[in-house]
């Protein structure tokens, strides 16, 4: 594999759309690649004209900006497709990161590949990965979730979903939601699952603390791990279910159910009292002893 930049060896290619991650703190992390493309496309896409004008004002590019949100993506994406048409370049971007993850743009994305755009990624920072590189729990396969529902039962009924997913979870969460967050996480997952919160990724204030999700809940609620700055919240993935469990459920569930039980309850029992059992197996077995 080469190792220039891009496929030509001759600078950016005219009709191509550049997906360049930015720093998500740390400045110094942008690549030279990134801040060479940066500076040479005919305009940069992104989600807040704001926040990036300040990073290329520090960066010394004076590309032209434009908005590109998911309130205005759908609409915009057309015209902007129709300029790389004509020979443009341009560069998409986030507020940090890698764009398109839990950020818009796969709108853009998929108009210009079906335009015959060329689409070349510029990889860089991505939260996620950093988070997981740092958070001492398995990283052999993980499960992005990016942002759980903000509202209180969504997101309990998210997380019940989850709650045995055997891969390591990685989250996002605003500060002001992330002690309701941790506790519903504790209620629904279980307390003795063990979690990692990373905030300030790169930045002076970074910090990776890793505990029972039940402590992490405890320490945030009482502000002795402060809710301040971009919170990755990761969890480890729940105990593969084995032929132990299996035997030591059915016993359990044929009880429960002969003494009335109904099979969503003897389904949540059995689940506490074997916590690797999965809770969607438990009550499929429980609405068959049921005769359901």
């Amino acid at each position: 594999m080469s190792d220039t930049p891009d496929p030509t060896g001759s600078g950016i290619e005219p009709r191509t759309l550049y997906i360049v991650a930015t720093p998500i703190g740390n400045l110094a992390d942008i690549s030279a690649r990134a801040q060479r493309i940066l500076g040479e496309v005919n305009f940069i896409a992104a989600e807040d004209t704001r926040h990036s004008t300040r990073l290329l004002r520090a960066l010394e590019i004076s590309t032209p900006l434009l908005a590109l949100h998911e309130h205005n993506e759908a609409a915009k994406a057309p015209a902007l497709v129709e300029r790389l048409l004509q020979g443009e370049t341009a560069a998409l971007i986030s507020d940090a990161g890698t764009p398109l993850v839990s950020d818009p743009g796969y709108r853009l994305v998929r108009a210009a590949q079906d335009a015959g755009i060329a689409v070349r990624t510029v990889p860089g920072a991505s939260a996620p990965l950093a988070a997981l590189s740092i958070a001492g729990l398995a990283t052999d396969r993980f499960a992005f979730e990016g942002f759980l529902p903000a509202r209180k039962a969504a997101r309990q009924s998210r997380l019940n979903e989850l709650a045995d997913e055997p891969r390591t979870l990685i989250l996002f969460e605003a500060p002001h939601r992330l002690a309701a967050m941790l506790a519903d996480c504790a209620a629904c997952v279980g307390a003795d699952r063990e979690a990692t919160l990373a905030r300030e990724l790169t930045k002076v204030h970074e910090s990776c603390q890793r505990a029972p999700l039940g402590e992490l809940a405890r320490r945030v609620a009482e502000g002795k791990e402060p809710a301040r700055g971009e919170c990755v919240v990761l969890i480890a993935g729940a105990p593969v279910k084995n032929a132990e469990h299996e035997a030591q459920s059915e016993p359990l569930l044929a009880a429960l159910i002969a003494e009335g039980v109904s099979p969503r309850t003897a389904a949540a029992v059995a689940r506490r009292l074997l916590p690797g059992a999965k809770r969607r197996d438990l009550y499929q077995r429980a609405l068959e002893l049921a005769g359901q």
